[in-house]
């Protein structure tokens, strides 16, 4: 059984040395008959940050199949949050990798393990529905109170449309000039000739009567 251990501190200062963690870690694989193939320790990483540089050495030698187990001392030398665990879980999971996390007695390859591993999911499903709940409630507020919802809108120079047009000017080119979507671009001009075109009838009796035949 091929082992990989995983250490990290925040800072190197202040008395904290991974020195610890690396040693509980060892003995406890010794006592379990399990051999230390690899050891990833970042040191002066903060917690808070998702990629670390051993952290991501590790998961790139999970991806090659390196070792079948991951010891680590505590969860939170490990992941930032519950949703970077799981996902970190569910990738070794689908590697066939077990997850070891000493402090807090859990294994992934005993059935207490794997129903943690369940509940963890649980919790960040719900944790997930209540956020798409609370983005809706939040929404429904607004339209209720008669706020505009969704992305502001663009403001199109109409006119300076239709006079690079009548330029030559293809809607690509058009639609870098003003630093809009080609499609924005080719639908304010076509509004604005249509407003032209209805102004100018509404004014020339003529022309209406000719249109109307």
């Amino acid at each position: 059984m091929k082992v990989a251990i995983y250490a990290r501190v925040s800072t190197a200062a202040g008395g904290q040395d991974p020195t610890m963690q690396t040693r509980e870690l060892r003995e406890y694989c010794a006592r379990r008959g399990w051999d230390v193939s690899s050891a990833y320790v970042d040191v002066g990483i903060s917690g808070t940050k998702e990629r670390r540089p051993e952290l991501d050495r590790l998961m790139a030698d999970a991806h090659k199949r390196r070792f079948d187990v991951v010891v680590v001392w505590k969860f939170d030398r490990f992941a930032r949050s519950v949703s970077h665990l799981l996902r970190a879980l569910e990738t070794f999971k689908s590697l066939g990798i077990d997850f070891v996390s000493y402090s807090e007695a859990m294994d992934t390859s005993t059935p207490a393990g794997k129903m943690v591993f369940t509940v963890l999911g649980a919790v960040a499903e719900l944790e997930r529905s209540l956020i798409v709940e609370r983005v809706r409630a939040g929404l429904r507020n607004a339209k209720a109170k008669g706020k505009a919802l969704g992305r502001p809108r663009v403001f199109v120079d109409a006119e300076r449309v239709a006079e690079l047009r009548a330029l030559g000017h293809s809607w690509p080119q058009i639609a870098r000039e003003l630093r809009v979507g080609v499609g924005t671009a080719y639908r304010v001009h076509q509004e604005y000739s249509r407003h032209l075109t209805a102004r100018f009838l509404s004014t020339n009796p003529v022309s209406r009567a000719s249109a109307a035949d």
